[in-house]
Protein backbone atom coordinates (compact mmCIF):
# COMPACT_ATOMS: atom_id res chain seq x y z
CA UNK A 1 0.00 0.00 0.00
CA UNK A 2 1.09 3.56 -0.71
CA UNK A 3 -0.08 7.02 0.29
CA UNK A 4 0.85 10.65 -0.26
CA UNK A 5 1.84 13.09 2.45
CA UNK A 6 1.65 16.76 1.43
CA UNK A 7 4.46 18.45 3.34
CA UNK A 8 4.05 21.88 1.77
CA UNK A 9 2.49 23.34 -1.36
CA UNK A 10 3.90 21.23 -4.19
CA UNK A 11 6.17 19.22 -1.88
CA UNK A 12 5.10 15.62 -1.34
CA UNK A 13 6.36 12.39 0.21
CA UNK A 14 5.12 9.03 -1.06
CA UNK A 15 4.99 6.43 1.70
CA UNK A 16 5.18 2.71 0.91
CA UNK A 17 4.51 -0.26 3.17
CA UNK A 18 7.27 -2.35 1.57
CA UNK A 19 10.55 -1.52 3.32
CA UNK A 20 8.73 1.40 5.00
CA UNK A 21 10.11 3.44 2.12
CA UNK A 22 9.59 7.14 1.43
CA UNK A 23 10.02 8.64 -2.04
CA UNK A 24 9.67 12.33 -2.89
CA UNK A 25 8.22 14.84 -5.33
CA UNK A 26 8.77 18.59 -5.66
CA UNK A 27 6.59 20.47 -8.16
CA UNK A 28 7.42 23.84 -9.69
CA UNK A 29 5.62 25.81 -12.39
CA UNK A 30 7.44 24.19 -15.31
CA UNK A 31 9.05 20.95 -14.02
CA UNK A 32 8.73 18.36 -11.29
CA UNK A 33 11.61 16.73 -9.43
CA UNK A 34 11.26 13.04 -8.58
CA UNK A 35 13.35 11.97 -5.58
CA UNK A 36 14.27 8.28 -5.90
CA UNK A 37 12.28 5.85 -8.02
CA UNK A 38 11.65 2.67 -6.01
CA UNK A 39 12.59 -0.97 -5.83
CA UNK A 40 11.86 -2.13 -9.39
CA UNK A 41 10.16 -1.06 -12.61
CA UNK A 42 6.68 -2.08 -11.44
CA UNK A 43 7.12 -0.02 -8.30
CA UNK A 44 8.54 2.83 -10.40
CA UNK A 45 5.58 2.70 -12.78
CA UNK A 46 3.14 2.81 -9.85
CA UNK A 47 4.99 5.82 -8.45
CA UNK A 48 5.00 7.53 -11.86
CA UNK A 49 1.25 6.95 -12.22
CA UNK A 50 0.65 8.41 -8.74
CA UNK A 51 2.69 11.48 -9.69
CA UNK A 52 0.62 11.92 -12.85
CA UNK A 53 -2.46 12.20 -10.63
CA UNK A 54 -0.84 15.31 -9.10
CA UNK A 55 0.92 16.91 -12.08
CA UNK A 56 1.46 16.44 -15.81
CA UNK A 57 4.67 18.50 -15.87
CA UNK A 58 7.85 17.01 -17.31
CA UNK A 59 10.02 15.43 -14.65
CA UNK A 60 13.65 15.20 -13.66
CA UNK A 61 14.94 12.42 -11.39
CA UNK A 62 17.51 12.57 -8.60
CA UNK A 63 18.88 9.41 -7.00
CA UNK A 64 19.93 9.87 -3.38
CA UNK A 65 22.27 6.85 -3.35
CA UNK A 66 22.94 3.52 -5.02
CA UNK A 67 20.95 1.07 -2.91
CA UNK A 68 18.54 -0.94 -5.01
CA UNK A 69 15.31 0.36 -3.49
CA UNK A 70 16.18 3.91 -4.47
CA UNK A 71 17.06 3.50 -8.15
CA UNK A 72 15.77 0.28 -9.76
CA UNK A 73 12.47 1.95 -10.70
CA UNK A 74 14.07 4.66 -12.87
CA UNK A 75 13.37 2.98 -16.23
CA UNK A 76 9.66 3.57 -15.64
CA UNK A 77 10.23 7.34 -15.96
CA UNK A 78 11.52 7.15 -19.52
CA UNK A 79 14.36 9.12 -21.10
CA UNK A 80 14.78 11.92 -18.54
CA UNK A 81 17.66 13.72 -16.83
CA UNK A 82 18.88 11.66 -13.86
CA UNK A 83 21.04 13.42 -11.27
CA UNK A 84 23.32 11.68 -8.78
CA UNK A 85 26.74 11.95 -7.21
CA UNK A 86 29.61 10.89 -9.52
CA UNK A 87 30.28 7.80 -7.37
CA UNK A 88 26.65 6.69 -7.57
CA UNK A 89 26.73 5.26 -11.09
CA UNK A 90 29.75 3.00 -10.48
CA UNK A 91 28.19 1.85 -7.19
CA UNK A 92 25.02 0.84 -9.04
CA UNK A 93 26.94 -1.68 -11.12
CA UNK A 94 29.65 -2.67 -8.65
CA UNK A 95 27.24 -4.72 -6.53
CA UNK A 96 24.73 -7.37 -7.63
CA UNK A 97 21.78 -5.46 -6.20
CA UNK A 98 19.21 -7.49 -8.13
CA UNK A 99 20.63 -10.91 -7.28
CA UNK A 100 21.16 -10.18 -3.59
CA UNK A 101 17.67 -8.83 -3.04
CA UNK A 102 16.01 -11.45 -5.23
CA UNK A 103 17.52 -14.11 -2.97
CA UNK A 104 16.41 -12.23 0.12
CA UNK A 105 12.85 -11.86 -1.16
CA UNK A 106 12.66 -15.57 -2.01
CA UNK A 107 13.88 -16.42 1.48
CA UNK A 108 11.05 -14.21 2.80
CA UNK A 109 8.49 -16.06 0.68
CA UNK A 110 8.02 -13.16 -1.77
CA UNK A 111 8.82 -14.70 -5.18
CA UNK A 112 6.89 -12.05 -7.12
CA UNK A 113 9.03 -9.26 -5.65
CA UNK A 114 12.14 -11.34 -6.36
CA UNK A 115 11.18 -11.65 -10.03
CA UNK A 116 10.43 -7.94 -10.29
CA UNK A 117 13.85 -7.04 -8.91
CA UNK A 118 15.57 -9.50 -11.25
CA UNK A 119 13.84 -7.97 -14.30
CA UNK A 120 14.60 -4.36 -13.37
CA UNK A 121 16.95 -2.48 -15.67
CA UNK A 122 19.69 -0.30 -14.24
CA UNK A 123 19.46 3.25 -15.57
CA UNK A 124 22.70 5.13 -14.94
CA UNK A 125 22.74 8.82 -13.99
CA UNK A 126 23.14 11.36 -16.77
CA UNK A 127 24.08 14.42 -14.66
CA UNK A 128 26.54 14.71 -11.78
CA UNK A 129 26.11 16.32 -8.35
CA UNK A 130 29.71 16.59 -7.24
CA UNK A 131 29.11 19.19 -4.53
CA UNK A 132 25.85 21.02 -5.25
CA UNK A 133 23.59 21.73 -8.19
CA UNK A 134 20.77 24.29 -8.24
CA UNK A 135 17.74 23.38 -10.32
CA UNK A 136 15.05 25.81 -11.46
CA UNK A 137 11.68 24.05 -11.54
CA UNK A 138 9.94 27.24 -12.60
CA UNK A 139 9.21 29.64 -9.78
CA UNK A 140 10.88 27.26 -7.35
CA UNK A 141 14.59 26.60 -6.84
CA UNK A 142 15.83 23.36 -5.33
CA UNK A 143 19.39 22.46 -4.41
CA UNK A 144 20.89 19.02 -4.78
CA UNK A 145 23.86 18.64 -2.46
CA UNK A 146 26.41 16.09 -1.31
CA UNK A 147 26.96 16.86 2.40
CA UNK A 148 29.88 14.47 2.84
CA UNK A 149 30.47 10.83 3.70
CA UNK A 150 27.51 9.33 5.54
CA UNK A 151 25.19 6.39 4.75
CA UNK A 152 27.39 5.93 1.65
CA UNK A 153 30.21 7.89 0.05
CA UNK A 154 27.83 9.38 -2.51
CA UNK A 155 24.67 10.51 -0.69
CA UNK A 156 22.72 13.39 -2.22
CA UNK A 157 20.12 15.42 -0.31
CA UNK A 158 17.48 17.72 -1.79
CA UNK A 159 16.86 21.13 -0.21
CA UNK A 160 13.63 22.98 -0.98
CA UNK A 161 14.38 26.42 0.54
CA UNK A 162 10.99 28.07 0.07
CA UNK A 163 9.28 25.18 1.88
CA UNK A 164 12.03 24.68 4.48
CA UNK A 165 12.18 20.97 3.59
CA UNK A 166 15.15 18.63 3.15
CA UNK A 167 14.87 15.18 1.58
CA UNK A 168 17.71 13.30 3.26
CA UNK A 169 17.58 9.85 1.65
CA UNK A 170 18.87 7.17 4.00
CA UNK A 171 21.09 9.60 5.89
CA UNK A 172 18.01 9.82 8.13
CA UNK A 173 15.69 6.94 8.99
CA UNK A 174 12.53 7.02 11.08
CA UNK A 175 10.98 3.94 12.65
CA UNK A 176 14.24 1.99 12.78
CA UNK A 177 17.89 2.71 13.53
CA UNK A 178 19.97 4.05 10.64
CA UNK A 179 21.29 1.32 8.36
CA UNK A 180 25.07 1.23 8.81
CA UNK A 181 26.29 -1.16 6.13
CA UNK A 182 29.74 -1.99 4.81
CA UNK A 183 29.63 1.09 2.57
CA UNK A 184 28.70 3.50 5.39
CA UNK A 185 31.00 6.02 7.05
CA UNK A 186 29.71 6.31 10.63
CA UNK A 187 32.63 8.46 11.83
CA UNK A 188 31.85 11.09 9.19
CA UNK A 189 28.07 10.67 9.08
CA UNK A 190 27.33 13.09 11.97
CA UNK A 191 29.17 15.86 10.13
CA UNK A 192 27.01 15.32 7.05
CA UNK A 193 23.88 15.62 9.20
CA UNK A 194 25.26 18.87 10.63
CA UNK A 195 25.42 20.19 7.06
CA UNK A 196 21.75 19.33 6.58
CA UNK A 197 20.75 20.86 9.91
CA UNK A 198 22.62 24.07 9.00
CA UNK A 199 20.07 24.51 6.20
CA UNK A 200 17.54 25.16 9.00
CA UNK A 201 14.75 22.94 7.67
CA UNK A 202 11.48 22.62 9.53
CA UNK A 203 10.84 19.18 8.01
CA UNK A 204 13.29 16.45 7.04
CA UNK A 205 12.06 13.58 4.89
CA UNK A 206 13.92 10.31 5.51
CA UNK A 207 14.45 7.54 2.98
CA UNK A 208 12.40 5.24 5.22
CA UNK A 209 9.72 6.27 7.70
CA UNK A 210 7.65 9.36 8.38
CA UNK A 211 8.87 12.97 7.94
CA UNK A 212 10.63 14.28 11.05
CA UNK A 213 11.73 17.54 12.63
CA UNK A 214 15.31 18.80 13.14
CA UNK A 215 15.32 17.58 16.75
CA UNK A 216 14.87 14.01 15.54
CA UNK A 217 17.78 14.42 13.13
CA UNK A 218 19.99 15.88 15.86
CA UNK A 219 19.19 12.95 18.15
CA UNK A 220 19.97 10.46 15.39
CA UNK A 221 23.23 12.30 14.69
CA UNK A 222 24.19 12.01 18.34
CA UNK A 223 23.34 8.31 18.39
CA UNK A 224 25.47 7.63 15.32
CA UNK A 225 28.31 9.66 16.84
CA UNK A 226 28.13 7.72 20.09
CA UNK A 227 28.25 4.45 18.21
CA UNK A 228 31.23 5.45 16.08
CA UNK A 229 33.57 6.51 18.90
Amino acid sequence: MSRWIEIADGVHARRHTELDQTLGLVVGHSRALVIDTGTDETHGAEFAAAIRELTDLPWTVVITHAHFDHFLGTAAFGDVPVYAHPRCGPAMTAVDHRGAWARRYREQGKPELAERVERARIVLPTHEVDDRVDLDLGGRRVTLLHPGLAHTDHDVAVHVPDAHVVFAGDMVEEGAPPSIGDDAHPARWPGALDVLLALRPTTVVPGHGEPVDPGFVAAQRDAISAGST
